[in-house]
This record gives structure tokens, C-alpha cells and sequence, in this order.
């Protein structure tokens, strides 16, 4: 039976976590990309200044994962380029993306990363990687939040279906 260190970092990371670590790298890349896409589409000043923020933790995290996995000896998911500079007018109409589009597709990013997120924290025996994604964890928590925010003070949010026609009880 292997005893932990008390030193996190003397800890091997098993291969479950060192995978997962790279794949949510490897995913954050991507997501940073679209992100950056998202940027350019958005008219909203709000939803803006969150895909910034989303950008900037994003960043935050590749660089940590990259990290983690370079102490192990594991070459991170290459970069991917930044995408060019546009303003919201020279995306032709049919071609940009609604603020609401945008908004709908960030709350699907920020549930997938939290979901991932919490995978890592709850299957690392490390506590250094816990506490990383638990971290990493919070930060998408605090942006979720502040997404259904601008969702309903701009009355992005679809009504719920609700059910106007109650069933016929079947008496016995």
C-alpha cells in the first residue's frame, strides 16, 4: 500500500487525472477560441465585459494545467492562434451572432467546464490538483451566476413551458 506524501508535489499524478488535467486544457484552447469569437460578435456592453472575464480565467487555467502537466513531463495542447481583431459592423448580418445566441452558448461552456472541473477536483487524491480545480471551479460558479443575471435583466431567458391543461383523473 502507498502511503500519500505530505508534499502534494512528491505525488505522482495517476493517469485519470493526468489525463483530464490535458483534456481540459486541450478543451479550454478551444473554448478560449470561441470565446474570442464570442468577443467579436457581442454588441451587449455587459456580456462583453463577462466574455472578458471568461477569456482571462480561461488563460488562468491552461496556464495552471500546462503547468501540472509539465512537472509531470507531460507536453501540453498546443496553443491556438488568436483570432483576428473585428468589429461587431463588419459581420455581416446573417453571418454574426445574436447577444442572446452568445449568452445561450456561454451558459452550455460554463456547465460542461464546471462539470469537468468537479470530475478533477473529486477524482484526484492530490491535494494541490483539488484545490487548483476547486478554485478554477468557483471562478465558472461566480460567472454562471452572473451570466443568469444579464440572461434576466435582459430578458434573454426563454418562459418556461407551463402546463395549461390539467390531466382527466381516471377514477376507479
Amino acid at each position: 500500500m502507498v502511503i500519500p506524501s505530505s508534499n502534494p508535489k512528491d505525488e505522482a499524478m495517476h493517469t485519470g487525472p493526468t489525463f483530464t488535467a490535458w483534456q481540459f486544457a486541450a478543451k479550454a484552447q478551444i473554448t478560449l477560441s470561441t470565446l474570442q469569437a464570442f468577443h467579436y460578435h457581442a454588441a451587449d456592453q455587459e456580456l462583453k465585459h463577462l466574455i472578458d472575464d471568461l477569456m482571462d480565467q480561461t488563460q488562468r487555467g491552461i496556464k495552471d494545467c500546462d503547468k501540472l502537466l509539465r512537472a509531470e513531463g507531460i507536453p501540453p495542447f498546443p496553443p491556438l492562434p488568436d483570432r483576428l481583431s473585428v468589429k461587431p459592423a463588419e459581420i455581416p448580418s446573417g453571418a454574426r451572432l445574436s447577444d442572446l445566441e452568445i449568452a445561450a452558448a456561454l451558459s452550455g461552456v460554463i456547465s460542461m467546464s464546471l462539470a469537468e472541473s468537479s470530475q478533477l477536483m473529486n477524482m484526484s487524491i492530490r491535494a494541490d490538483l483539488t484545490a487548483l480545480f476547486m478554485k478554477i471551479h468557483a471562478a465558472l460558479a461566480a460567472s454562471g451566476l452572473a451570466l443568469l443575471k444579464i440572461n434576466k435583466h435582459k430578458g434573454w431567458l426563454p418562459p418556461l413551458p407551463v402546463q395549461i391543461r390539467q390531466p382527466e383523473l381516471v377514477h376507479a
